[in-house]
């Protein structure tokens, strides 16, 4: 039963043709077989509250919370030794918002370190496997959120965006991933990472369940002064397949084959995939115009985002010092207690970022990289909202293929031919615009996504062009069949 979406699960309890106590332990038990296999989560939660059926759609539904999200009484993380047994007084805003609507968490998801990597791998409780193939990743950092909805574990579960955490890992993982406009879900509660350019999302198998689950997340929050009044905004009552006169438009440079002389077969299969999705929306009516930008610029995008983000970081985490949470570190003072604690806490991935954000905030090169940054960022997202003028939405595929293998994830030399491929989803994440990924096709019988970004507050609007492309294809409500790693 977990492998329905949202509104065929509520009509079964409604109609009492399936009662919550069933379909929480259903599960509650898939949740700790798919950990065997994927280590998708680091709590499961084996006695949730039950609620009562209303006319919530989410109420009695199970669904999973990324461990990065502030949850009372329950194990709270962020997939780091630095918070391996914290539990927290209070839950984020976004979860209670939840927990009105009637939804039950039933565990609590792993994630790359504080959501910082893209690979599913740095998590304190092992690497989070992909359920179509165990040798491959998940992406990440929503991985096990991407896992556990990907495997059928329940309709949805909860991720955060500030590179593309949401939207790749549910492209690797063949699900839709949402991140909405900044502040249309509050963040407290939220574990920070680089604040400027953290979201709340969800990962679901459909569209349709992303607008009912962000319809019950969003809403201002006084805790967080970066949310806003979105009661304005319906995104499931306002959901439909209208797109006449919508226009769309696409990066040529990323999607341009010549500028790939090295690429891969699955990296020819992917754009060519993109173009054949790009055909369909055409004869639906969609007017579709690719776009030409610096290719100065786009290669920017990477640095811009390690340069903001890593500084961000080093100053949002320069609490966790074991001092006032977290397992105390050994020393005969508090700064070698300190040393101790975060020498041994942090992986070492997260230690390099760690240094990377210090050197960027020191006085003397605060001009050269962490101002400048903040310009280029600027200037990339002035050139998108300009487009915003003409265009509804952009369009790109996500990354360069299927989910990459585990095997030395962590070693491998970025791609320099491909990193704008690879990190064009960052753009979203600059201008605060809402993005979302939905499957498209598969490549060596392992999914791919393609991603629609739109301009700040038009949700509502890319939703419907989501909902549409969705229509046209045959991956709604997909579940991954469990590969093996023989």
């Amino acid at each position: 039963m977990t492998e329905k979406g949202i509104k065929e699960l509520h009509d079964l309890l409604i109609n009492k043709k399936l009662n919550v106590s069933d379909l929480v332990k259903e599960s509650i038990n898939k949740s700790k077989e798919l950990n065997k296999k994927c280590s998708a989560f680091v709590t499961i939660v084996d006695d949730p509250v039950l609620s009562e059926v209303t006319d919530s759609l989410l109420s009695g539904i199970p669904y999973g919370i990324k461990d990065n999200y502030s949850t009372k009484g329950i194990l709270s993380t962020g997939s780091s030794m630095t918070l391996k047994d914290y539990i927290p007084f209070f839950s984020a805003t976004a979860v209670e918002n939840l927990e009105k609507n009637g939804a039950i968490a039933v565990n609590k998801t792993a994630l790359d370190e504080f959501g910082m990597g893209g690979t599913g791998t740095t998590c304190h409780t092992g690497s989070v496997k992909n359920p179509w193939d165990l040798k491959r990743m998940c992406g990440g950092s929503s991985a096990g959120s991407a896992a556990a909805v990907a495997a059928g574990i329940y309709p949805y579960a909860l991720g955060s965006d500030t590179g593309d955490s949401i939207r790749k890992p549910a492209a690797y993982t063949g699900i839709v991933g949402y991140k909405p406009t900044y502040g249309m879900i509050s963040r407290y509660g939220l574990f920070p990472f680089a604040s400027s350019l953290d979201t709340c999302g969800v990962l679901t198998r459909s569209v349709e369940d992303a607008a009912i689950v962000v319809d019950a997340m969003k809403g201002q929050d006084n805790k967080d002064l970066t949310s806003w009044d979105s009661k304005g905004i319906s995104l499931y009552k306002n959901l439909k397949k209208d797109i006449k006169g919508k226009k769309l438009f696409y990066i040529k440079e990323i999607v341009d084959k010549d500028n790939y002389p090295e690429a891969s077969k699955e990296l020819i299969e992917h754009l060519d995939n993109f173009n054949k999705t790009i055909d369909l929306l055409k004869k639906e009516g969609f007017i579709i115009e690719a776009i030409s930008i610096g290719k100065n610029i786009l290669n920017a995008i990477p640095s811009v985002y390690v340069c903001l983000s890593c500084a961000e970081a080093t100053s949002n985490m320069s609490n966790l010092t074991g001092i006032s949470f977290g397992p105390r570190g050994k020393g005969s003072n508090s700064e070698e207690m300190m040393k101790d604690h975060r020498t041994k806490g942090f992986s070492p991935l997260i230690k390099r970022r760690f240094v990377i954000g210090s050197y960027i905030l020191q006085k003397e090169n605060q001009e050269k990289y962490f101002v400048n940054a903040q310009r280029v960022r600027r200037l990339i997202v002035d050139l998108i909202k300009e487009q915003f003028k003409k265009y509804d939405a952009l369009i790109l595929p996500v990354g360069s293929g299927p989910a990459p293998y585990l095997e030395n994830a962590l070693d491998k030399v970025p791609d320099n031919e491909t990193k704008v491929l690879e990190n064009h989803l960052q753009i979203g994440n600059f201008g605060g615009f809402p993005s979302i990924t939905i499957p498209n096709g598969f490549i060596n019988n392992m999914p791919v996504g393609i991603n629609m970004t739109a301009n700040c507050y038009e949700d509502e609007k890319l939703l419907n062009i989501a909902y549409k492309l969705e229509s046209l294809m045959n991956y709604k409500g997909q579940i991954a069949k469990l590969g093996d790693d023989k």
